[in-house]
């Protein structure tokens, strides 16, 4: 094996648990019965590693075999990285008629075409989702496999989620996702985290909802209370609205794991008792940025709780609601209320 094919499986063995490397072997299928059963999984990993390459040695592997087994790894281990989503546009008629076999041709033919030497490597998984693998390089040099871009896509869906993508990479592959999906253009989709399961569930609306009834009426006359013989049943009743008002903003538990959202704040001073800020004709800057191993079950918890009062500020609720967790609040002048835009500065 040549040195991107040994660094590549190097660094995949050495991320992974000792009790977890034979699973994963066994799902690439390169190593015989007889081989898996001579590595001692227990020893350090640079022995395993060590033992792992004169296998594939043994056996004729190479570079293409290595970036399959790659490919295994990111797609039982899906949460690791930063994933960005996108969102696709201006669908045409027959978009919902492309298949696979179509998307594939389509996709690689566009980069094939404008990347002389590009690695383009794709894998259906079992929820249905396209997998692609994409190591790039250029007219002169080759594909770099230490550093492949990951692209995740459900067809039929408008969205796309890429992770360790550089920006002079993303004016050869968006062109390349809107031909193969015939679709218009592609855009920012405002939402990025560590968790592909919660970037896909959240926009593609994979989790519980809890949809509004009748007691959603109820929270806005909840500051008047009414004196009641039975203090324990009304303070039950309102416990059971704060707890649907943060289901319905929410979801029901467990949420989509985000662990940020993010507002871009800017807007103009609204007091009446600084002439010198009411007069101010630049925007005030600043941002607010909201964290937790798991944000949305926290500011469920919140609202659930009576720790945040009801109802939920369309600001946070959005966060479910447009499938986003970066926002920035504009102010477009005086009398005009603050809007919650998605725009990337």
């Amino acid at each position: 094996m040549d040195t991107q094919a040994t660094s590549v499986l190097n660094r995949i063995i050495r991320r992974i648990p000792n009790k977890n490397i034979e699973n994963l072997l066994k799902k690439w299928s390169c190593l015989s019965a007889d081989q898996l059963r001579a590595l001692d999984y227990t020893r350090p990993k640079w022995m395993i590693v060590e033992h792992v390459i004169s296998f594939c040695e043994e056996n004729r592997l190479n570079l293409k075999h290595i970036t399959t087994l790659e490919m295994i790894y990111h797609i039982e281990n899906p949460d690791q990285g930063t994933w960005h989503a996108c969102q696709l546009a201006e669908a045409q008629d027959d978009a919902v008629c492309v298949e696979l076999t179509q998307f594939k041709e389509q996709f690689k033919a566009h980069l094939h075409g404008v990347i002389r030497h590009i690695s383009i490597k794709m894998k259906k998984h079992e929820d249905e989702a396209i997998w692609i693998r994409i190591a790039w390089g250029d007219n002169f040099s080759k594909p770099n496999h230490l550093k492949p871009t990951y692209v995740v896509h459900h067809l039929h869906t408008s969205y796309v989620f890429i992770s360790n993508l550089m920006a002079k990479h993303k004016i050869f592959l968006c062109p390349a996702l809107v031909i193969a999906t015939k679709h218009g253009s592609i855009k920012d989709g405002h939402l990025s985290t560590r968790s592909l399961t919660a970037m896909r569930d959240l926009p593609l609306r994979r989790y519980q909802q809890v949809f509004p009834n009748a007691h959603s009426r109820i929270p806005q006359e909840r500051n008047t209370l009414s004196s009641h013989p039975c203090i324990g049943k009304e303070h039950g009743d309102h416990e059971e609205m704060r707890h649907q008002m943060s289901c319905e903003a929410f979801g029901h538990s467990p949420s989509p794991k985000l662990e940020t959202a993010v507002y871009r704040l800017e807007t103009r001073y609204r007091g009446k008792g600084n002439q010198t800020l009411s007069d101010r004709k630049e925007f005030f800057r600043g941002v607010v940025r909201f964290s937790s191993s798991s944000l949305l079950d926290s500011l469920r918890h919140c609202v659930a709780s009576g720790m945040a009062e009801g109802p939920v500020t369309p600001l946070l609720s959005a966060i479910t609601q447009r499938g986003r967790n970066y926002f920035v609040i504009t102010d477009k002048g005086p009398g005009v209320s603050s809007q919650a835009s998605a725009q990337r500065p």
